[in-house]
């Protein structure tokens, strides 16, 4: 017995007095996440602003929240005068690049919701990249007509409510 405590008191020595790692702030910086008011059941939409500080290409392959029973990414595609929705397998995040899902074009479509999307709520999203784990983004709810945060707040931009979204790494 007292052998086992001995080499478990070893096991831990060599982390004693070792400074605790410095977390990296993720390679994939979120801004301006958003979507509009939607009813319960209804599909919602999410849009943000991703921009890639790291070194290499890494994609969003799949997205999920608690608040809906899907997460899909889509996009528009224009079909002759009709501008159309269609799912794609991966958003591609190049080093260095920003990218922006936003209406018309590329976003995060949320199907079933389990409760309406309501003006002022936040929804939580989770990205997971292809290289770099997940973000836990949070989505803030703006009024049914919104073009945007910076559109639905005056002065809009940085300091504007709405104007960015949280997010954290996991």
């Amino acid at each position: 017995m007292r052998r086992r405590l001995v080499l478990s008191l070893a096991a831990a020595l060599p982390t004693w007095g070792r400074a605790p790692r410095a977390q990296t702030a993720p390679p994939i910086e979120v801004s301006a996440a958003w979507s509009r008011a939607a009813p319960q059941g209804g599909t919602g939409a999410g849009f943000l602003v991703l921009r890639n500080r790291g070194a290499t290409p890494d994609r969003i392959v799949a997205a999920s929240s608690p608040l809906a029973r899907a997460v899909e990414l889509h996009t528009h595609i224009r079909e002759g005068d009709v501008l159309r929705m269609r799912p794609v397998p991966a958003i591609e995040l190049p080093p260095g690049a920003e990218v922006r899902l936003a209406p018309g074009g590329l976003h995060l479509m949320l199907i079933g919701l389990q409760r309406p999307l309501r003006e002022g709520d936040r929804v939580p999203v989770t990205l997971t990249l292809e290289r770099g784990g997940t973000l836990t983004v949070e989505l803030e709810v703006l009024a049914a007509g919104a073009r945007g945060p910076a559109a639905s707040a005056p002065g809009g931009g940085h300091g504007a409510p709405g104007g960015h979204g949280g997010v954290r790494p996991h």
